[in-house]
C-alpha cells in the first residue's frame, strides 16, 4: 500500500546506543511524547514541537539512579513531573530537578528482603546488578500515577512478599488505592485507557507466561480483573478506548479484543498475508510492536528468516489484512502507532525518526 504520506523531516534525538535507550513512545488523547531515558537524566520531546521544526526537549528530568537499575519510568503529560521506577522505590521528580516525592517499596532483585534507604545502599552489590523490575504511568489528567511494585510497603502491618497495582497521588505520592496482582514479575510495563480511570498492565514472567491485567479506579476503589490465559501480551488500546491488541507470549499472533470483557473479535493467523511476491515461500513471523493507527487501523511487522522487515496495514472490523506499506526509504523493524492516523518509525539511525500518516 501507498496510501500514506512521506514526512517532511526527519527530527533527530539525542542519543548514543552505548548511553542511551531508544526512542519510546508515551501517548495520552491530547499529547504524544517521545521519550528518551539516558544514563543521568530522562528526556521527552514533544511530537506537536518536533513536527514544526523544534527539536529541543520539552522537558528533561534528572535521574535518580543509572538506566538499567530500575523499571519504566513515566512522564506526565503536563510536562511537570516524571516518576521513575527503581529497585526499591518509586521517585517523582518535577520540571527543576527537585524531589517531589519519594515511595519506598520491598526490593526488586531477587534474593534482597530489605527496604533500602537509597540506591547508593546497593549500587556495588552483585546480587542487584540484575533485578526484576515493576512499571509505572501517570494518567491522561496527570492526577494519578499507576505503579507497579514489589510489597510489603515499609508501613504495612504485613511482611509477605508480593507484588501489587497503586495507585498514587501525583502531588504528594499518597496511596489512593491497591490490589495485589498476583504476579511473579521479570518486568512490566502498562498500556493506558484514553479515560484516567482504567490502564492495562501486562507483566513478563520468562517462560511462566505473560498476565495481562486490567485496572479501573472509581475514585476509591482499585478493582484488577485478569484477561486471558497469561499467554498474551497487551500492546496498544484504540483511541476510542473500545477495544485493545494483544500478541501471542510466543509472537506468532495478534489478536483484537473488545472492552470491556477483553473478548477476542479477530485473531490475525500466523499466515494470513499475502505472500510478496505472491510465489514466494519465505515464512514470515509477526513481530513485537504493532499499534492502532487509528480506532479503524493496525499497523503490524513481521520478519523474515533473513531479518528483513515489512509492515501491515490490518482492518480492525474484520481482522483482514489490507496490505503491505511500501516505504520510499529504510525504516525501523517495529511501527510506533499514535493513534491519530499517525505512527512513527525509525530511519537507519535509530534516533532520527519519520512521522507517517494515511492519507
Amino acid at each position: 500500500m501507498e496510501s500514506f504520506r512521506v514526512p517532511a523531516n526527519a527530527p533527530r534525538v539525542a542519543g548514543t546506543a552505548s548511553t542511551t535507550d531508544t526512542p519510546d513512545v508515551q501517548r495520552w488523547p491530547h499529547r504524544r511524547l517521545v521519550v528518551i531515558r539516558r544514563d543521568d537524566e530522562l528526556l521527552a520531546y514533544d511530537l506537536a514541537r518536533m513536527t514544526a521544526g523544534d527539536g529541543a526537549p520539552a522537558a528533561r528530568f534528572p535521574a535518580p539512579w543509572p538506566r538499567g537499575a530500575g523499571g519504566i519510568d513515566a512522564v506526565s503529560p503536563t510536562l511537570d513531573l516524571a516518576v521513575f521506577s527503581g529497585q526499591h522505590a518509586l521517585h517523582a521528580v518535577d520540571a527543576a530537578g527537585a524531589l517531589r516525592w519519594e515511595v519506598r517499596h520491598a526490593c526488586w532483585a531477587p534474593t534482597c528482603l530489605s527496604h533500602h534507604d537509597s540506591y547508593q545502599e546497593y549500587a556495588d552489590c552483585r546480587e542487584h546488578r540484575y533485578p526484576d523490575s515493576g512499571s509505572c504511568w501517570i494518567s491522561a489528567d496527570g492526577s494519578t500515577a499507576w505503579v507497579h511494585v514489589r510489597t510489603p510497603l515499609p508501613d504495612d502491618p504485613e511482611s509477605e512478599l508480593d507484588e501489587e497495582w497503586l495507585v498514587l497521588d501525583t502531588a504528594d505520592g499518597r496511596v489512593l488505592g491497591r490490589a495485589s496482582t498476583g504476579t511473579a514479575a521479570a518486568g512490566s510495563y502498562h498500556v493506558p485507557h484514553p479515560a484516567p480511570s482504567q490502564m492495562g498492565l501486562s507483566v513478563g514472567e520468562g517462560q511462566d507466561g505473560v498476565p495481562l491485567l486490567w485496572g479501573r479506579w472509581d475514585g476509591t476503589r482499585l478493582t484488577v480483573t485478569r484477561i486471558g490465559d497469561d499467554d498474551r501480551s497487551l500492546v496498544d488500546v484504540s483511541p476510542c478506548g473500545t477495544q485493545f491488541l494483544t500478541i501471542t507470549h510466543w509472537g506468532q499472533e495478534p489478536a483484537i479484543h473488545r472492552l470491556p470483557d477483553g473478548a477476542v473479535t479477530h485473531g490475525i493467523a500466523a499466515d494470513a498475508w499475502p505472500r510478496t511476491p505472491p510465489d514466494a515461500e519465505e515464512e514470515l513471523f509477526w513481530g513485537d510492536q504493532c499499534g492502532f493507527v487509528n480506532s479503524h487501523t493496525v499497523i503490524a511487522s513481521t520478519i523474515d528468516s533473513q531479518e528483513q522487515s515489512r509492515h501491515w496495514l490490518i482492518d480492525t472490523a474484520s481482522g483482514n489484512i489490507l496490505g503491505q506499506v511500501q516505504y520510499p526509504k529504510p525504516v525501523s523493524e517495529d511501527p510506533m502507532a499514535l493513534g491519530d492516523g499517525t505512527w512513527l518509525t525509525c530511519s537507519e539511525d535509530p534516533f532520527r525518526l519519520l512521522m507517517w500518516s494515511l492519507q
